[in-house]
């Protein structure tokens, strides 16, 4: 490899680790275990939500607030009084840029919980939604299991819910995704689940975030089916 192509390289590596940052921050039917913990497996603990940015808060329709591919707005109706909310708090709000990562974060999350990459959780995540997904790890190594999933495709991802508690503010966002899951015991034999069908998952994801602290992420909060 010529020096120029190893210095190609390295600003191409420098470029998608800025890219990361800015999207979310500096911490970047069978019978079988749930694709994730659910609300009610978790400590219970005070809890938050979400982000989303939108540069003028009359249009809340504009090219900001449309999905990443372009195929309509990343947010529901009953959401929009509290994304005005959330503008007029934080001026540098940006919804499509927040969905971007929040996509991401949902593969890197569920792929970490699957993996069990507790120092990825660890930046992805608040301390009782952390704490739940050790929880559930920690269980599926006592048992010898291990998980076999894979993301198919996230079919949507829009932002249901904002709220605004001083000055913390919590995002509500509905993924709906098809998931492969399989479990695998301490041989590596299949116990439960399918690598040919996939399930639909239906989930709302809550990210909670500190305005105006110094700190730009938005941590994961809690999950809930839909």
């Amino acid at each position: 490899m010529t020096a120029f192509s190893i210095v190609l390289l390295a600003m191409i590596a420098a470029f998608l680790g800025m890219r990361l940052y800015s999207v979310l921050g500096k911490r970047t039917g069978h019978e079988q275990e749930p694709v994730l913990p659910r609300r009610d497996e978790r400590p219970t603990s005070p809890s938050a939500s979400a982000p989303v940015r939108l540069d003028d808060a009359d249009t809340l329709s504009a090219p900001q607030a449309a999905a990443p591919g372009g195929t309509g707005l990343v947010y529901e109706p009953a959401a929009e009084a509290g994304l005005r909310q959330l503008l007029a708090s934080d001026r540098h709000f940006d919804a499509g840029r927040f969905m971007e990562g929040a996509e991401a974060a949902y593969r890197m999350i569920l792929e970490a919980f699957w993996t069990g990459d507790r120092d990825t959780l660890r930046d992805l995540c608040d301390d009782d939604s952390y704490d739940g997904f050790v929880a559930a790890i920690e269980a599926r190594e006592a048992r010898g299991e291990k998980l076999d999933n894979r993301l198919i495709g996230i079919d949507s991802a829009k932002i249901t819910a904002v709220e605004l508690d001083r000055r913390e503010a919590r995002i509500t966002v509905r993924y709906q995704a098809d998931i492969s899951a399989v479990t695998r015991d301490a041989d590596g034999k299949m116990i439960a689940g399918s690598m040919s069908d996939a399930s639909q998952t239906d989930d709302f994801w809550t990210f909670r975030r500190q305005l105006g602290s110094s700190d730009p992420n938005w941590l994961l909060d809690e999950v809930e089916a839909a």
